[in-house]
């Protein structure tokens, strides 16, 4: 599969995840946001931009759920609900924000 942004072929995988993390840009996060029925706000990119430097920064890591929300609290000023987080991402925040992000897709069940 393929994403096309601003003239550019974006390779993709089956389930719609960059084939190459570090292809990503915001315009390609805006594409597969847009794809997702997502239109992206200041907290959708707080979301994003963790996602990526956890992984990028932090030997690829990819928290689970539990963890997103304790340190979007302190972005934030004031720790999330999960149904805070689900409500910016439907699918579940580590699943689809990390496709939103560029990152490899999530194998792992479960949300904590």
């Amino acid at each position: 599969m393929a994403l096309e942004v601003n003239g550019n072929t974006i390779e993709t995988t089956d389930s719609g995840y960059l084939a190459d993390p570090t292809a990503w840009d915001e315009d390609i996060a805006k594409a597969i946001a847009d794809g997702e029925g997502i239109e992206l706000t200041d907290k959708h990119w707080d979301v994003i931009k963790y996602l990526r430097d956890e992984f990028f920064n932090n030997n690829q890591n990819q928290p689970m759920e539990r963890q997103l929300l304790k340190d979007m609290g302190k972005v934030w000023g004031a720790k999330p609900s999960s149904k805070d987080v689900y409500k910016l991402f439907p699918l579940a925040p580590t699943k689809q924000g990390t496709k939103i992000a560029g990152l490899p897709e999530v194998h792992r069940k479960g949300g904590y």
